[in-house]
C-alpha cells in the first residue's frame, strides 16, 4: 500500500486529545486556493471492512465523484461539531460530492460496529461510514487528530486535508472548484449514490438514546435526546408531558410547538427545568406550570475558542452537556469548549468559570486548570463534582479556594476499567454524575457501568454493570436512576444490591414527527370516504416516481388506527410481505357512524440500475369516513411519494 509523501503544511489544531505523529501528511486546503492536480494517489481502502449507510465502496469504484473523507470517533465533541458542516455540503453538493465518515476509535468501545451503528443513529448520520478497525485507514492516510477531512478529486488524487473543527468555508471553496474543473472536463459523475440508511432498518422506541436525567418533587425528567425533546413522568413512570415537537430546532413555545435540537442535562427547580440544549448551543428554561419554553442562555451559535461570554441571551455557547444549579447560579459544563460555564440568573450573564480552554487534564487554580469536555455535574455543596469525559477521570473545583483537583482517574490516552483509589483509578469516558449521602455516582459510559466515589478517600468500587453508554444519574429517594442511554430506557437501581430493573415509561410512544422517521414526511387530510354497512375495504397506495420499487431490504410499515364510531380494522399492523403496493386493509362496519380512519407508513423505495437512488418517506394520513348504506364496498386513499 502506498504512503502519502509530505507536500504541505498540516493544517488545523489538534483536537479531542489528538495523536502525536503517526507519520507524513498531505497539504493543506487553505493552501490551495485553485485546484492543482496531485502526484499523491488516495490510497485504496482495505478490503474486510464493516460499512454502515452502504454496501462497500472503493477509491476506484468513486472515481468521478468528488470524496470527503471525514476521519472522526464519536465521543468527540469536535466531530460532533463538524457534522452540521458535512450536512450543508451534502446538501449542497448531493450529486457530486460523496462523504464518507471514517471511523477511527479512541475508546476500546468505540471500535466496536454495534456501537458505531447506535452512534450513526443517535447523531442522525446520513452518508456512508467506514468502520477503520485497527486504524488501517488512519495509518495509510496518515491522519494525526479527530476529526481531519481529506477531499479526494474525481480523479482519485488527494488535493489535501484539513484538522480540526470550523473549516466549513475551505472545504466549500475547494469542491465548488472541482466540481467546476471536472464538469468542464465531463469527468464528473453526478449520478446519486445508492444508500440504505440504518435508520430505515430501525422500529420506533418510547425513548431513541435518553441522555440524562433529573428528579424533583414528583416528577422525573427525561432529555429524551435524539428524539430531541423532554419527557416529564410521575414517579412511578407514567407520562404526565414530552415537551417539544420531536423536530430539530431552536423554537420557543409551547410544550407541542416547541423544538430542540439533542437536549442532555437537565436540572429541576421546583416547577421549572433548567436544560442543556446540546446541539443548540442554547440553555432553556421550561416551566411546568405555564407549559412553555424559553431561551435564557445562547444565540444558536457555536461559540469560537476563547469566547469569554456576556449578556446570556447574546452570547454564543459551544455544546453545553449538563446544568447544575447552585443558589442563584447555574453552572454549565460547556463540553464545546472545554470550560466550566456559569451564569447569574438574576443578572443574565454567562461567563467563564473554570478552565483555561485547553483540552487537558491539568489542576490549579480554577482560571487556569485545563479540562477536557466535561459533560457531568454535581455538588455536595462545598464543590463542584465534575465528569471529565475525554481525560476519563473525575475533578473537584473548591467554592471557597477556587483550587481544581482530580479525585480519581486517568488522562487523555489513559483510561480503562479499574476500581481502587485515587490515580490508581480507571474509567473509560465517563459522563454523568449524582451526590448522595457523602457518596458520589459515576456514570462510567464506555464502560457500561455505575461506580461510586468517596470524594474524601478517592476510593471507587463498581455498583451496576451490563450498561449500554449510560449518561446521566438522579437519586429518587433510596433508588438511583441512570439514562441506560443505548438500551434506549431508564434503569432504577435500589439502595439494597444496585440491581438493575427497568423503568417503564407509561404511555409514552415516539414523537409522530421526529426527524429520524423519514427523509421528508408527508402529513395530509385525505378526502372523506364512504363505507358499505358490514364489511369494506379500505386500499392504501403510496403511489412511486416512475422506474422506483419498494425496498425489501428495508423495513416497511403500514399502521391503522380509527377514531370514532363504526368501524373497526381487523388488522392494524402491516410489515414485511404483509405489506405490499397497494395495501389492502379490511374494515368491520356497524349500521351507522363516523369517525376518522389514521394511516401511518413507512415507505423504502429505490429507483432500478447502476449508482440507484434510495428514499425513505413517513407517511401519515387522516381520512375521515361515514358509514353509508349506499356506498360501495371499497375506498382507495393514493398519495403520491416525491
Amino acid at each position: 500500500m502506498n504512503r502519502l509523501a509530505k507536500v504541505g503544511l498540516f493544517v488545523g489544531a489538534l483536537s479531542c486529545g489528538g495523536l502525536a505523529a503517526r507519520g507524513l501528511n498531505i497539504g493543506g486546503l487553505v493552501s490551495q486556493p485553485a485546484y492543482a492536480q496531485s502526484a499523491i494517489r488516495a490510497p485504496e481502502f482495505p478490503a474486510g471492512l464493516t460499512w454502515l449507510n452502504s454496501s462497500p465502496l472503493s477509491i476506484q469504484g468513486l472515481r468521478g465523484k468528488i470524496v470527503l473523507l471525514d476521519f472522526w470517533t464519536y465521543g468527540c465533541i469536535n466531530c460532533m461539531h463538524i457534522l452540521p458542516d458535512l450536512h450543508k455540503l451534502e446538501e449542497k453538493y448531493g450529486d457530486q460530492l460523496v462523504i464518507i465518515s471514517v471511523h477511527s476509535a479512541k475508546f476500546e468501545r468505540e471500535s466496536d460496529s454495534k456501537n458505531i451503528r447506535d452512534a450513526v443513529l443517535r447523531y442522525n448520520i446520513e452518508h456512508p461510514v467506514l468502520v477503520d478497525k485497527g486504524l488501517r485507514v488512519w495509518t495509510d492516510y496518515t491522519v494525526r487528530a479527530w476529526p481531519t477531512l481529506v477531499l479526494i478529486a474525481p480523479d482519485g488524487r488527494v488535493t489535501g486535508s484539513v484538522a480540526g473543527e470550523g473549516h466549513f468555508a475551505e472545504v466549500d471553496q475547494q469542491i465548488g472548484n472541482l466540481v467546476k474543473v471536472f464538469r468542464e472536463k465531463k469527468q464528473l459523475n453526478e449520478t446519486p449514490l445508492k444508500l440504505t440508511l440504518e435508520r430505515a432498518k430501525t422500529e420506533d422506541t418510547p425513548l431513541f438514546y435518553p441522555g440524562k436525567i433529573a428528579t424533583g418533587g414528583n416528577r422525573i425528567v427525561v432529555a429524551d435526546s435524539s428524539h430531541n425533546r423532554l419527557v416529564v413522568s410521575d414517579k412511578s413512570g407514567k407520562t404526565i408531558a414530552t415537551i417539544g415537537s420531536g423536530d430539530a430546532g431552536l423554537k420557543d413555545g409551547d410544550f407541542q410547538s416547541a423544538t430542540f435540537w439533542n437536549p442532555q442535562g437537565v436540572f429541576v427547580d421546583g416547577n421549572k427545568v433548567y436544560v442543556a440544549d446540546t446541539n443548540n448551543h442554547a440553555i432553556r428554561l421550561i416551566d411546568l406550570l405555564d407549559k412553555t419554553v424559553t431561551t435564557i442562555a445562547g444565540n444558536g451559535k457555536q461559540a469560537p475558542f476563547l469566547a469569554t461570554g456576556g449578556p446570556a441571551k447574546t452570547s454564543p455557547l459551544s455544546s453545553p452537556w449538563d446544568v447544575l444549579k447552585v443558589g442563584n447560579t447555574l453552572f454549565i459544563a460547556m463540553a464545546g469548549t472545554h470550560q466550566i460555564w456559569s451564569m447569574n440568573l438574576a443578572r443574565g450573564a454567562v461567563g467563564v468559570y473554570a478552565g483555561d480552554g485547553n483540552e487537558a487534564r491539568r489542576d490549579g487554580l480554577r482560571q487556569g486548570a485545563s479540562f477536557a469536555q466535561p459533560s457531568g455535574l454535581a455538588t455536595d455543596g462545598k464543590a463542584l463534582f465534575v465528569a471529565d469525559s475525554e481525560s476519563s477521570c473525575i475533578r473537584r473545583i473548591d467554592f471557597e479556594s477556587g483550587v481544581v483537583k482530580t479525585i480519581a482517574g486517568g488522562d487523555l490516552f489513559d483510561f480503562g476499567d479499574r476500581d481502587g483509589v485515587g490515580d490508581n483509578v480507571r474509567f473509560q469516558h465517563p459522563l454523568g454524575l449524582a451526590y448522595n449521602a457523602g457518596q458520589l455516582y459515576i456514570s462510567d459510559a464506555y464502560n457500561g457501568k455505575v461506580k461510586q466515589l468517596d470524594p474524601a478517600s478517592g476510593t471507587v468500587k463498581t455498583i451496576a454493570s451490563g450498561l449500554a453508554e449510560p449518561g446521566g444519574l438522579a437519586f429518587d429517594g433510596d433508588r438511583l436512576l441512570v439514562a441506560d442511554t443505548a438500551h434506549q430506557s431508564i434503569k432504577a437501581l435500589s439502595a439494597t444490591d444496585y440491581k438493575p430493573t427497568l423503568l417503564t415509561l407509561a404511555n409514552l410512544s415516539a414523537p409522530r414527527l421526529a426527524a429520524r422517521d423519514a427523509v421528508v414526511d408527508i402529513k395530509s387530510k385525505g378526502n372523506q370516504v364512504s363505507l358499505p354497512v358490514g364489511n369494506a375495504t379500505l386500499i392504501f397506495e403510496p403511489v412511486l416516481p416512475q422506474g422506483y420499487h419498494l425496498n425489501r431490504d428495508a423495513p416497511l410499515k403500514l399502521t391503522v388506527k380509527t377514531t370514532g364510531a363504526g368501524v373497526q380494522a381487523t388488522k392494524t399492523t402491516f410489515t414485511g410481505t404483509d405489506f405490499q403496493n397497494p395495501t389492502r386493509v379490511a374494515l368491520k362496519t356497524t349500521a351507522s357512524g363516523k369517525g376518522t380512519i389514521e394511516l401511518d407508513a413507512l415507505v423504502a423505495y429505490c429507483d432500478i440500475g447502476t449508482g440507484a437512488l434510495c428514499k425513505v418517506q413517513r407517511v401519515q394520513q387522516s381520512v375521515p369516513f361515514v358509514i353509508a348504506p349506499d356506498a360501495t364496498g371499497e375506498a382507495r386513499v393514493k398519495v403520491q411519494l416525491p
